[in-house]
């Protein structure tokens, strides 16, 4: 099974890859300049990995969680991607992303944080199944 996670932002998207349970990639974020070529570039994403599942990042029980699936739903219509969606919480995962680069990288907004936000998403995920110990949202 191949995976991409998104951390769905609205200036940077986070990516990430994984064929592998036990392996995850973080790959370059994509730089949204708007929904159109944020989604267009997804989609080759989808395209050049060969991605059957994507993992979407969202924020559960927080008081911006319907709007948030609301704007993930809409921009993944846009992607057009026939295959699984499955919304992963993703609470605390830009604090953990920080955390995990501190004194490698300066607060540089290239996208790193957010992809490796995307490879904690598609980690807790892939734990859950391969441990079953709670199920996608």
């Amino acid at each position: 099974m191949k995976y991409l996670a998104i951390d769905l932002g609205l200036k940077r998207i986070g990516l990430a890859y994984s064929a592998h349970k036990d392996l995850v990639t973080p790959l370059k974020a994509i730089i949204r300049k708007n929904r159109n070529q944020a989604s267009d570039e997804v989609k080759r994403a989808i395209k050049e990995w060969e991605i059957q599942t994507v993992v979407i990042g969202i924020p559960v029980g927080g008081s911006s969680e319907d709007e948030m699936r609301r704007r993930i739903t809409h921009f993944m219509g846009l992607v057009d991607f026939d295959g699984e969606v499955i919304y992963q919480d993703e609470a605390g995962t830009s604090k953990e992303a920080e955390a995990l680069i501190k004194g490698e990288i300066k607060q540089i907004r290239d996208g790193r944080i957010d992809s490796i936000s995307a490879m904690i998403i598609l980690q807790r995920y892939l734990y859950s199944i391969k441990n079953k110990t709670t199920s996608p949202l």
